[in-house]
């Protein structure tokens, strides 16, 4: 009768499979979607492009003297009390901003690493020639961001060296607003880096609207021709009209 082959006792014994419950389940965090992305741009940046079309109109005031523009600026101060706080809707707009210019810059920043990883080292044949524009965006919307913080240091809270030695409080009854933007613009490094700042908002506006088309699925050709004139009119007007400021404070027309 032949016995069964039998385990040699000094052979390893064979792995055992590791239990389901002995396996540390595995966190993965959620990256957002490139859509997802894409659409914070989209709305942040409509966001941030209406807030200067309209502040750029409210600092066209400036022309029509001082008392025009205190008043402008003591109205907007005083907007929707006592519902809100003193300045309130001025803080709470002020604060939406940044919020929206950090959420665009950083998915910008997160799109822009996914696009460089999918490329490789190697640049892929057949993209096209892209604009000044469009490679600089991630470049000047952190200008941006950096500019809106010196620009509330420089005539919202006169923080020092920031803001010029000539800044004066507002207070609940007076409005200095007038002095103090022409101060501020009387120093010429001040100006020009005003300036070079606003050129730099124009060539992103003109990119980033054209682009919020594309980005909330707008793909017909007449669309996309019809946010092209958009882009190109709101960032002329808003370059021009913010550049002939401190133009006007530099030769005297404002002063």
């Amino acid at each position: 009768m032949v016995s069964a082959p039998t385990r040699d006792s000094g052979s390893a014994a064979a792995p055992r499979p590791p239990r389901a419950d002995r396996i540390a389940p595995r966190t993965h965090r959620r990256r957002p979607s490139d859509i997802t992305l894409k659409t914070t741009m989209a709305l942040t940046g409509i966001a941030f492009a209406g807030f200067v079309f309209v502040h750029m109109i409210g600092n066209l005031k400036v022309y029509f003297g001082q008392d025009e523009f205190d008043h402008y600026a003591h109205w907007l101060r005083t907007l929707l009390q006592p519902l809100v706080p003193y300045s309130g809707v001025l803080w709470i707009l002020r604060i939406v901003l940044l919020a929206s210019l950090i959420a665009h810059v950083v998915a910008a920043f997160l799109l822009t690493r996914r696009a460089r990883a999918a490329r490789g080292p190697h640049r892929r044949a057949g993209l096209g020639v892209r604009t000044l524009p469009a490679r600089t965006m991630l470049v000047t919307g952190i200008v941006l961001l950096a500019f809106v913080v010196f620009h509330i240091l420089d005539l919202t809270t006169g923080t020092s060296p920031v803001a010029s030695s000539e800044f004066v409080d507002t207070t609940r009854e007076t409005s200095h607003a007038y002095g103090n933007l022409v101060a501020s613009f009387e120093r010429w490094p001040v100006a020009v880096f005003y300036i070079v700042v606003m050129l730099l908002l124009g060539m992103h506006l003109v990119h980033g609207i054209w682009s919020v088309v594309h980005d909330l699925g707008g793909t017909g050709r007449r669309l996309r021709q019809c946010g092209a004139v958009i882009a190109g009119v709101v960032a002329v007007a808003v370059t021009v009209g913010n550049v002939s400021i401190p133009i006007a404070v530099l030769t005297g027309v404002v002063s």
